[in-house]
């Protein structure tokens, strides 16, 4: 019986392999990611799933990209505030959900990074993270003869670059659509929303959306929240320098949120309460306070119970569970 389901398998994917392409609803925007330089074929993109949740990325092959952004968890972490590295190594930051990640202009927090081709670098090479040298990695690859294989597969080269394992990342880390959540199938006319899933979605419309554009919850932009912060970590400062940007972050997506726990950018706030409560009564004062959240000279979102309530019906149904359980993500 296992036999005939490998057979299957197979056969299956050998049948579609020549119209392997990215999916996604007509309602969402087109991807910022356009595969100019990376055309799309299914062997580059299951060599870039092998490498995700592949070790060998690390220093010494005990973490990969999958330790720290799990399906199960919608590509964030496994619930820990922040990530943990090679040799047990504590990071300053939560690592976020990676999904519907070929929309995005930016990455990492502070938005440091530009290029989802370039993205993995900073990971491998982060002291905290994996640690490891891109010319070791790259020799480590070269002497694996399953990995010489794949890669000539995926490429029709005889010696493994690192720029081969960028695109083929690049590919498997752009084919993480979440579009399949209840949303979603409302949306499509396929399914209702409960009264209090409709009434959390008006709430979510007049006191989220500016910031958690629907359809893909996030507007990309960076913000101060009114969080408690950390001196060590400026945020997008980091990288302009600017005053203004002091201590803020990106916006993460909502999609899968009730998954994605503890949140904001360093896991500070425990669950999607205590999230509501921050934004009604709880911010702190800063000069970078984003104005979106001053109303009638007052910092936050007043939401009522009663709207906390309805609103947390709504963002779980942001909830993509045929994503989540997807072979095609799997190690």
């Amino acid at each position: 019986m296992v036999t005939s389901i490998l057979l299957v398998t197979v056969f299956s994917c050998s049948e579609n392999r020549d119209n392997f392409d990215l999916n996604y609803p007509d309602y969402f925007p087109d991807p910022h990611y356009t595969f100019e330089n990376n055309p799309i074929t299914q062997d580059k993109f299951e060599l870039g799933r092998k490498l995700f949740h592949d070790p060998v990325l690390s220093r010494d092959s005990t973490v990969s990209c999958a330790t720290c952004h799990a399906q199960g968890h919608a590509f964030a972490d496994h619930n820990v505030a922040v990530s943990t590295g090679i040799e047990n190594r504590l990071g300053n930051r939560n690592s976020p959900s990676i999904v519907n990640i070929a929309w995005q202009t930016s990455f990492m927090w502070d938005g440091g990074i530009n290029h989802i081709e370039v993205m993995p670098l900073a990971p491998i090479t982060n002291e905290t993270e994996m640690d490891e040298d891109m010319s070791r990695l790259i020799a480590r690859l070269n002497r694996n003869t399953k990995y010489k294989t794949m890669f000539s597969n995926a490429f029709g080269k005889s010696k493994i670059e690192s720029q081969q394992v960028f695109f083929a990342l690049a590919q498997y880390m752009s084919f993480l659509v979440s579009s399949d959540s209840k949303y979603d199938k409302v949306r499509q006319g396929k399914s209702e929303f409960t009264q209090d899933e409709s009434t959390g979605y008006q709430v979510f419309l007049a006191k989220c959306n500016s910031c958690h554009k629907e359809p893909l919850f996030t507007d990309y932009s960076f913000r101060n929240n009114g969080l408690s912060y950390q001196e060590d970590d400026p945020g997008r400062y980091r990288i302009t320098l600017s005053e203004n940007d002091k201590h803020t972050f990106k916006v993460p997506t909502l999609r899968n949120i009730v998954l994605t726990y503890p949140y904001m950018h360093d896991g500070q706030i425990p669950d999607l309460m205590a999230v509501l409560d921050h934004y009604d009564h709880g911010m702190m004062p800063h000069k970078n306070l984003d104005p979106v959240f001053i109303n009638e000279g007052r910092a936050g979102i007043r939401l009522t119970h009663e709207e906390k309530t309805s609103l947390l019906a709504f963002l779980k149904t942001l909830t993509d569970s045929s994503f989540l359980s997807n072979p095609k993500f799997s190690e």
